[in-house]
């Protein structure tokens, strides 16, 4: 993983709008694969997101707080740990993505 992470820091910087709305797009028929509930972000649970950021690339995840400047602390925690991208935020609901090794994801041209 760790020669891994500055194609993630070079890919999260060169992401076009283009290119995110096409992300938003895969994203939409989307189910959260992660609701983060009372306990908040655990060590299993940043390890769930790493395995499912693993394997699927984009991901939502739902974090159930009524606090927004919790919820956006818990999503800034998320994406720091897991080295991910930010694609959108809407309500409770996070949209991650976090390119792998074996590219399951074909980003379209700038």
């Amino acid at each position: 993983m760790l020669c891994f992470q500055p194609l993630i820091k070079e890919i999260s910087m060169k992401l076009s709008n283009k290119q995110k709305q096409y992300l938003k797009g895969l994203a939409h028929s989307l189910k959260p694969v992660v609701l983060l509930g009372q306990n908040g972000l655990t060590e299993g649970v940043l390890a769930e997101i790493e395995n499912a950021l693993s394997h699927h690339e984009l991901i939502k995840i739902k974090v159930s707080s009524d606090d927004r400047e919790t919820k956006q602390l818990i999503i800034d925690a998320i994406v720091r740990e897991t080295e991910a991208l930010n694609i959108t935020k809407i309500g409770h609901i996070v949209v991650l993505f976090r390119p792998s090794e074996d590219k399951k994801i074909e980003l379209p041209r700038k």
